[in-house]
């Protein structure tokens, strides 16, 4: 597929969720994309209502963690735009980090079972490959600030990264 050609536009968050001792939640997916592998928890928008990211973010917390945050307990660290994912779709994505704790590990759903894991961890658990390259590099760096960026991910194509935005927030903690 040719790095011009449309596909589908997918809009979606991701949210990194911590617990008291600062291990970070993730699920094990059982649906595509990126099925057996952990990830943060997140979703699609539900557009057709007009959802905006930040309730989106909520949403998926209420409905994968079975936790309640408010719009000020979530900081918006980054936003990526994927182009070609997997030969699939275009994806623009937001990044948020909780500042509220998980109180406790949320029961298994249909979308997957969740565990808790130091960062170290989850260079030695199953995350897509993307997420090693794109979003956990980005979570290290920027998820007390701010950045931007867009990723050309066309199968048979080398990835190529580009910064659009990046800016260092005051401490949010």
């Amino acid at each position: 597929m040719s790095a011009g050609a449309a596909l589908p536009f997918k809009i979606s968050v991701l949210v990194f969720m911590h617990d008291e001792q600062g291990r970070l939640l993730l699920i094990q997916r059982t649906k595509a994309p990126n099925i057996g592998c952990w990830s943060p928890i997140g979703g699609k928008l539900e557009m057709a209502t007009g959802e905006s990211p930040f309730e989106c973010a909520g949403r998926e917390i209420a409905e994968e963690a079975a936790a309640v945050v408010e719009t000020k307990d979530l900081h918006l660290f980054g936003m990526i735009s994927e182009k070609g994912y997997e030969g699939q779709s275009h994806w623009l994505m937001f990044l948020f980090d909780c500042r509220k704790p998980l109180a406790r590990l949320p029961q298994t759903i249909d979308e997957g079972k969740f565990g808790l894991f130091s960062r170290d961890e989850i260079s030695r658990i199953k995350v897509p490959e993307t997420d090693l390259t794109l979003i956990w590099p980005i979570y290290d760096q920027h998820r007390r600030g701010f950045i931007s960026y867009r990723a050309e991910c066309h199968p048979g194509e080398p990835l190529k990264m580009i910064i659009e935005e990046t800016r260092e927030l005051p401490n949010l903690d």
